[in-house]
């Protein structure tokens, strides 16, 4: 009877179909399918972002509210669902603008089974049942529907309408696989309904009716206020508009963007990594689930594909290997060790891969290449070989050529060693915590030698900047931001940093009002504009963003955070657009059109504002930063609950799960922060002014033992609960306190 049983149950009820109004019960397989039909233009709407006009607003990672408004024939309607239980959902609708008399623009609310079970309309009640198996699922509406029809599918109830016209009545009927209860905007300018399931119609329908009677709209706060404000709500509506269900896998999945027709389903590696990364700031199951789909796509061969659709398989090519670096932020922002085990063999596996197939002079550094294995479109070309760095059409490929031989192409990838490096990194990580000693020490030397290989053979010494090189010869004259990657892995010097740094601020390469281009303002690719070759791309500016805070360039990473949220917010704030890419002169996301609108790894620009305030990072663990600004930003997940913290008047408080853990005006940041039962343990950054830390709900005769920098502290009570005074310091100081349980 149960369709799909292993879904969450808050997230049962939920947009999961191509068609965001759409509402699925997805353990029954039971929808609620609004259809927009304008006499005007005699056109249907079923509110499909491919083919329509649809603005997606704020969207519950678990459906608990979901909004969106789309425009049909010069109507706008808004629709709005909400639900507090998990078995029933309440919807809304309001007709915001008319584009002709709303006599004849129809709102029709189709009820339907995927297994095809009857539905049948109760006019007497006004209630629509459908039975699935032993269970009932019962639609009410508040207004009786104008009238209702019968349909095999929702293709011929459309074809009804543009056939017949809002004027027809010889579809009326009862009981059919889709009933169609149909409203209009001039007698039903807002309407609402409910639907609820149940082991009894009776049981249904009154659960139904009681939900749709509550009328108890939720207020549903925002998630980030003041600095940064909107980051944190950006990134949870992009993750779960992208959130739907993958029908031939029977999985739910975070997609690249639901609006791209690429098959049934399509997942790219590294996409599908940062879904995973971004769904992880809220909800372990579903960061979970992202991962599980990353890693269905590894190859008997060892490598994980490029991509796979249902329509071709990549398997002869991979992308950057960024796999252990999610899995270990994911680990670190949920301390789920089970998050490193379900991922470790297949990223091993591909590490390995990659220095046996992509290494052909056995030097140590790695050329991108596609492998004969597979039938995947472009395979044995130069192009399939550049899908590896993920970057198709960048300036750094022009002057590499194709060796047939060898199926690589002639140059080392500055990026994909990089990423290389780091991945072995994170893997001895992985590896230690799984008690994986041998694996440890493996992949700590893999990347301790790329480092060095990076750092002596891709450094260009007459540009002072890291480049791609020819294997036999000199270097590739076109650059792209890869080359601030040697942060990210750990292989730039102290004198190499620090001359990366003026490459970053230079507006005659990559600085300016809008960073980072992934093609120099001074190469003749950047006038070209069109995807790498001059464009602006989220999940590059994530990665230099990550590599500045590696090497301590603070200053330097909240600027490139600060550019990429205002550059987000451009299109964000007014639009709800998230850009897959950027045009680099003028910051606008849609000015050509290889540029999708609703793209997953947009939200890594605001994920960096957010890791500004409160961040997971591989070095410098769980982090927050008090600059003093007010602000207000949470929930989200931490290894210790659900995490919120607000600043006012210069005073930082943290909660967890709603009881405060933490207050300080220290104006500085805390790092390798630990919160048990028993222990609060943190890093305080140094810090030009005196002040305080105090642990709410700590009692100072719990405490067993406090230490500052090793010398043993007293906290004092205080209304702040147990307080420790600290004086400034220009150095950093470890502070432990542990105590008794309560």
């Amino acid at each position: 009877m149960l369709k799909h049983s292993t879904v969450p149950l808050m997230r049962a009820w939920n947009s999961w179909s191509d068609r965001p109004a759409e509402m699925v019960f997805l353990p029954l397989g039971v929808r609620i399918t609004p259809v927009l039909y304008s006499t005007r233009s005699r056109t249907t709407s079923a509110i499909e972002p491919r083919r329509d006009t649809v603005r997606l607003g704020r969207h519950a990672i678990d459906g608990s509210l979901i909004e969106l408004e789309t425009e049909h024939s010069g109507t706008t309607v808004a629709f709005r669902t909400e639900k507090s239980d998990p078995f029933a959902v309440r919807g809304n609708w309001e007709g915001k603008a008319g584009g002709e008399w709303g006599l004849r623009f129809w709102l029709t609310l189709a009820i339907s089974a995927d297994s095809g079970e009857m539905v049948t309309h109760e006019a007497g009640r006004n209630v629509t049942l459908v039975k699935i198996g032993t269970r009932f699922v019962a639609v009410a509406t508040a207004e009786a529907p104008v009238h209702v029809t019968g349909h095999d599918t929702i293709d011929d109830l459309r074809a009804d309408f543009e056939a017949n016209g809002y004027f027809y009545t010889a579809s009326r009927k009862n009981e059919a696989p889709v009933i169609a209860l149909r409203f209009n905007l001039e007698m039903m300018r807002q309407g609402a309904y409910a639907a609820a399931v149940a082991d009894s119609a009776e049981l249904a329908i009154v659960k139904a009716q009681a939900s749709l009677a509550a009328d108890n709209p939720s207020t549903a706060p925002t998630a980030h206020n003041g600095t940064y404000e909107g980051s944190l709500d950006a990134i949870r509506d992009v993750v779960a508009w992208n959130t739907i269900w993958d029908e031939t896998n029977s999985r739910p999945y975070t997609a690249v963007t639901r609006i791209w027709n690429l098959g049934k389903f399509a997942v790219w590696y590294n996409d599908q990594l940062f879904a995973a990364l971004l769904a992880g700031v809220f909800d372990a199951d579903l960061a979970r689930e992202n991962m599980a789909t990353a890693m269905a796509s590894a190859t008997p061969q060892g490598n994980i594909a490029c991509i796979v659709t249902s329509n071709d398989a990549w398997v002869d090519r991979s992308q950057h290997p960024n796999g252990a670096l999610v899995a270990w932020q994911l680990y670190q922002r949920t301390g789920e060790r089970s998050l490193l085990a379900a991922s470790y063999d297949a990223l091993a596996r591909n590490q390995r891969w990659w220095r046996e197939h992509r290494d052909p002079d056995a030097f140590g550094l790695l050329s991108c290449g596609t492998s004969d294995v597979g039938e995947g479109l472009y395979k044995g070309t130069h192009f399939a070989a550049r899908n590896e760095t993920g970057m198709d059409n960048s300036a750094t490929h022009d002057e590499a050529v194709y060796d047939p031989i060898t199926r690589t192409l002639s140059t080392f990838d500055l990026g994909l060693n990089c990423a290389a490096a780091l991945d072995a990194e994170m893997l001895s990580k992985m590896a230690e915590v799984l008690g994986k000693e041998d694996d440890a020490r493996e992949f700590a030397a893999i990347a301790e030698r790329c480092r060095k290989l990076i750092s002596e053979n891709l450094w260009d010494e007459s540009r002072s900047i890291f480049a791609n090189r020819q294997r036999q010869g000199g270097f590739v004259r076109s650059l792209s931001p890869t080359s601030f990657y040697p942060l990210l892995c750990g292989a730039a010097t102290p004198e190499q940093a620090e001359k990366l740094l003026h490459h970053l601020g230079d507006e005659t390469t990559f600085g300016g009002d809008y960073v980072l281009p992934n093609a120099t303002r001074d190469d003749p690719a950047f006038a070209d504009n069109v995807y790498w070759r001059g464009r602006i791309w989220p999940n590059v500016n994530y990665m230099v963003w990550l590599g500045l805070r590696r090497y301590g360039f603070a200053a330097e990473a909240s600027r490139l955070a600060r550019q990429s949220y205002e550059l987000f917010m451009k299109s964000w704030s007014t639009d709800r657009i998230a850009a897959e890419n950027y045009n680099a002169t003028t910051g606008e996301a849609m000015d050509q059109g290889d540029t999708d609108p609703f793209y997953i790894w947009a939200a890594m620009l605001p994920l960096m504002a957010v890791g500004e305030i409160i961040d997971f990072d591989p070095w410098s663990g769980w982090t927050l930063h008090n600059a003093g600004a007010d602000l207000s930003v949470g929930p989200m997940l931490s290894p210790s609950g659900m995490l919120s913290v607000s600043i006012s008047d210069g005073l930082l408080e943290m909660s967890l799960d709603g009881r405060a853990s933490l207050k300080t005006n220290l104006q500085t940041s805390f790092t390798q922060i630990t919160v048990s039962d028993a222990r609060f343990s943190c890093t305080i950054t140094p810090t030009g002014n005196d002040g305080f830390v105090a642990l709410p709900n700590v009692e100072p005769d719990r405490i067993v033992a406090a230490h500052l920098d090793c010398q043993e502290v007293r906290l004092e009570a205080s209304t702040d609960g147990a307080r420790l005074e600290i004086a400034k310091a220009a150095h950093g100081r470890k502070l432990d306190v542990y105590f008794l349980t309560v």
